[in-house]
């Protein structure tokens, strides 16, 4: 038997790279390499598309998860994504701390010291020469003044010198207080007219004519009478004018330039305001702090 070219089952195999095609020919090995690398890219490309769907895939099937467990309102066993993780513990609330309270009254204004000298109703203090002139010396500044004698009377007119006393009564004066200070040989004597009103007292300022009577004794001789020429003032505060008188204990007459005198009367004319007003303070003090009756 001739087995031929072709044998019984026609041509011998090719082999596995194709070594000879069936006419005996040399094969196209650069045809080939090619088709092996479109073979090798289609397989590489068939990976990376397969890997890309798994991973999506793997991604719906977890947020798929995640929204399932979220919309079931609780855990699972097994579960293990960002979900089971334990919720933080619910902080406590602010308490409403209490917010202070005021009051809505409107608190009333400290009394005023005026309003108690300038009406007998309200200046219910004591009041006498001891309480106006206490001590039995005087010091401004300086200068120190010796307290002589002191006086107080109802009877207005009787303390004062020429048309003062008319004028008193008829604004209806209650009392004069008066006290004398003397330095060296000069001598003063303040006398308070009180007056049940602050309006009395204004009017018998400005009508005042006249003048206080001087008041000698306790070492104090007689000044300021038998025509001598003294130097005299008038004020007022609240219910209170107050006057002064000064001049020579050796019955000399004052001129300008005297001023000790001046200076002498000036300074217990002073003090004689600040002993009035200090009054209104204290009976101002005493009221603000008394107990308000419930």
């Amino acid at each position: 038997m001739s087995f031929g070219q072709g044998g019984p089952y026609g041509p011998p195999p090719q082999g596995p790279y194709g070594s000879r095609d069936p006419q005996g020919q040399t094969p196209d090995w650069a045809a080939l390499a090619d088709a092996s690398a479109q073979r090798a890219r289609r397989r590489r490309w068939m990976l990376i598309g397969g890997g890309a769907l798994a991973s999506a895939a793997v991604a719906a099937i977890v947020a798929t998860a995640v929204v399932s467990t979220n919309a079931d309102g609780g855990d699972r066993a097994g579960d293990k994504n960002a979900s089971d993780l334990p919720a933080p513990p619910d902080l406590p609330s602010e308490s409403a701390e209490p917010e202070p309270s005021f009051s809505e009254a409107v608190p009333l204004p400290p009394p005023n010291p005026k309003d108690f000298i300038s009406t007998e109703d309200k200046d219910t203090a004591p009041l006498s020469a001891d309480t106006l002139f206490p001590g039995s010396k005087l010091t401004m500044g300086d200068r120190e003044y010796t307290k002589g004698a002191t006086n107080r009377t109802t009877n207005c007119a009787g303390a004062t010198q020429d048309d003062l006393g008319s004028i008193l009564a008829s604004n209806t004066c209650d009392q004069v207080i008066r006290a004398t200070y003397r330095r060296g040989d000069t001598a003063v004597t303040v006398g308070v007219a009180v007056f049940s009103t602050e309006t009395q007292a204004l009017k018998a300022k400005k009508e005042a004519r006249g003048g206080l009577a001087s008041l000698s004794g306790s070492g104090v001789p007689t000044f300021c009478r038998g025509g001598a020429i003294c130097r005299k003032t008038t004020n007022s505060v609240g219910r209170y004018v107050y006057f002064t008188v000064g001049g020579f204990t050796t019955g000399k007459d004052v001129v300008k330039t005297d001023k000790d005198v001046y200076t002498t009367g000036d300074d217990v004319a002073e003090f004689t305001f600040l002993q009035i007003r200090r009054r209104g303070e204290t009976q101002a003090s005493a009221a603000a702090t008394a107990p308000v009756d419930q």
